[in-house]
C-alpha cells in the first residue's frame, strides 16, 4: 500500500492464480464511485488432484456453503457484505483510510475489513462472476478439515465480536445439527419412538449427502460423501468452541499465524 502507484490494490492467495481478464473485469466495476471493493469466485483449479477436487466439490455444495456457495462457483453479480481476501480488489484510498488489515485475526482479517467498508464507510463491495481466480484446494481429509476447523472457530468467535455480519442463522446450522445428532442419539437409547425418528432422520441426511455428492467423475463420490459429513461435524464443533472463547490465541499472543485464506 505504501509503494503502490495504482489506484486499486489487488489481493490473491499464494495458492491461487487469476484468469486472463481478471483485472480488466474488476476495473469495470470501479467506474461506480460508491464501489470500494470488487470480489469474485475462487474456483477449484482444474489441474488439482482428485482429493483436492473433492475438497472443492464439498465447499461448492449447497449442503455445505448454502447460499454462500457463490464464493466457490460463478453466480449472478451482486452486492455482498463479507468476502474472503483470496480474490479481493479494493481502492487504495479506502485501504489507507481504514489503515489496511488493521487486525490480528487470521483468518478473519477480511471479515473485519469488509465490515469497515460496508458499515463504517457505507461503501459497496461488488461480487462479479467474471472476476475469477482458480484456487488450489487442500486435499481431503485432514488438511481440508484443519482448514474448516480454523475457519469455523473464528466465525463462532466473530458472532460475538462482529455480529453485524457473523450473527447469521446459516453459520449456526452445523452446530445445531451436531447438538441434535448427539442429544437425539442419546434419547434414542431409551425410547423406541425417538429411536425410529432418529434413524429415519439420519437415513434422510445420508441420502441427501449422497445425492448432492454425485459427480460425473465417479471417483469423487466417496470422498465428497464422507468429506461432507466430516465437514459438517468439524464445523459444528469448532464453531461452538469459538462461541465460548473469551479471546482467540492470536489476540492473547499478539501474533498472526502464518497461512493462507480458507
Amino acid at each position: 500500500m505504501k509503494y503502490a502507484k495504482g489506484e486499486v490494490l489487488a489481493f490473491i492467495d499464494d495458492d491461487a492464480y487469476p484468469t486472463k481478464d481478471w483485472l480488466n473485469s474488476a476495473l469495470e466495476n470501479f467506474k461506480d464511485k460508491d464501489v470500494a471493493s470488487v470480489v469474485g469466485p475462487a474456483v477449484t483449479a482444474p489441474n488439482d488432484t482428485l482429493r483436492q477436487k473433492a475438497s472443492g466439490a464439498i465447499f461448492s455444495s449447497f449442503l455445505v456453503s448454502g447460499r454462500y456457495n457463490y464464493r466457490y462457483i460463478p453466480k449472478r453479480r451482486r452486492e455482498v457484505e463479507d468476502y474472503p481476501s483470496c480474490n479481493f480488489l479494493v481502492r487504495k484510498s479506502i485501504m489507507q483510510e481504514l489503515g489496511g488489515f488493521n487486525t490480528k485475526f487470521w483468518p478473519g482479517e477480511d471479515t473485519k475489513l469488509c465490515l469497515d467498508i460496508t458499515r463504517k464507510l457505507s461503501k459497496k463491495i461488488i461480487y462479479d462472476p467474471a472476476v475469477l481466480v482458480y484456487h488450489h484446494r487442500r486435499p481431503v481429509f485432514m488438511p481440508h478439515l484443519k482448514q474448516v476447523a480454523n475457519y469455523s472457530l473464528h466465525r463462532g468467535y466473530f458472532v460475538k465480536k462482529y455480529p453485524e455480519t457473523s450473527l447469521r442463522l446459516p453459520y449456526f446450522i452445523p452446530t445445531l445439527f451436531l447438538c441434535v445428532l448427539i442429544c437425539a442419539g442419546l434419547l434414542s437409547l431409551i425410547s423406541a419412538p425417538i429411536r425410529s425418528i432418529y434413524y429415519s432422520g439420519v437415513f434422510l441426511y445420508l441420502a441427501l449427502v449422497l445425492v448432492f455428492g454425485i459427480h460425473k467423475d465417479l471417483r469423487l463420490i466417496p470422498f465428497v460423501f464422507f468429506g461432507t459429513i466430516l465437514t459438517h461435524l468439524t464445523y459444528g464443533a469448532y464453531f461452538l468452541k469459538g462461541l465460548f472463547y473469551k479471546r482467540l490465541p492470536e489476540e492473547r499472543l499478539g501474533t498472526v499465524p502464518v497461512g493462507d485464506c480458507p
